[in-house]
């Protein structure tokens, strides 16, 4: 049950409204998660402009695998079902590799690199070894991708917490709890 209120659009801060108009008209639809942080025209806008920036980087299927490794890590279901549609819908990815992902690993080598690597910075809250940090470099990634992964882990963090603390009503089809895989 949701532990904060769901904005209708008349309630919506000034301050947000451009932000979420934006979502909105993007995706649809107004989700219920974004309904709700933007409450707080701070934080949501700042994570939008983080969201807005780490979409330039690495590819769609890494984003979401690596999104739905950390969301299962941190137990947001919220997550995992909006992170399981898009990977389904948006990158193409097949339900096994959406599983796969949930689970910390890719079929593709380079993707699966950069998949263990956001796990291990989520799981070890950054304290990752150097052969983790040469492993991912080793696949491929520099050490501006890597940074981009950190990034990446930090931002489905924030929105994993976000979710886990104010438990919105979800938007999109369930799917297995963290966990149940």
């Amino acid at each position: 049950m949701a532990r904060t209120r769901v904005l209708t659009p008349e309630e919506i801060p000034a301050a947000s409204k451009q932000t979420l108009d934006a979502f909105t008209k993007n995706i649809g639809f107004t989700p219920n998660m974004m309904a709700a942080f933007a409450q707080s025209p701070i934080a949501f806008n700042a994570w939008a402009a983080l969201l807005g920036s780490l979409s330039k980087t690495l590819d769609v299927k890494t984003r979401d695998s690596i999104g739905l490794a950390v969301s299962e890590v941190n137990g947001c279901n919220y997550c995992l079902t909006v992170h399981s549609f898009t990977a389904e819908h948006m990158a193409k990815l097949p339900a096994d590799d959406i599983i796969l992902a949930r689970k910390g690993h890719a079929n593709d080598p380079k993707r699966d690199a950069a998949v263990q690597f956001a796990r291990k910075v989520i799981v070890t809250r950054g304290q990752v070894s150097d052969a983790d940090l040469k492993a991912v470099r080793d696949a491929g990634y520099t050490d501006a991708n890597v940074m981009e992964i950190v990034a990446l882990v930090a931002m489905y963090s924030l929105t994993n917490f976000f979710n886990n603390v104010f438990d919105p009503d979800k938007d999109f089809p369930a799917v297995a709890p963290a966990g149940a895989i």
